[in-house]
């Protein structure tokens, strides 16, 4: 299982993204804190992911997906970071 962040600008005002949203989520076990935000363990490639969310994507939203380690560092609640510690890989 690797771990993957979803990243993304979306920018069509007033578009309804649930169908994004719902398409992330059947990726495997997911995080979600921040606005823009997802982390998602899943035996899948980026590009699979990619291939469920891309259908749900605007032509003109910008979306980035890349691999994460436990390797991070930022400012989020305690309760985030025990997600993180517990979920994401080596």
């Amino acid at each position: 299982m690797k771990a993957y962040s979803i990243t993304y600008d979306l920018k069509v005002p007033g578009k309804n993204y649930e169908d994004l949203y719902s398409a992330i989520k059947t990726c495997g076990k997911w995080w979600h804190y921040l606005d823009s935000t997802w982390i998602v363990i899943s035996h899948e490639t980026s590009q699979q992911i990619w291939n469920k969310l891309a259908p749900a994507v605007d032509k003109s939203d910008f979306v980035l997906i890349i691999e994460v380690r436990k390797d991070c560092f930022g400012w989020l609640p305690k309760d985030a970071w025990d997600w993180i510690s517990q979920n994401v890989p080596a």
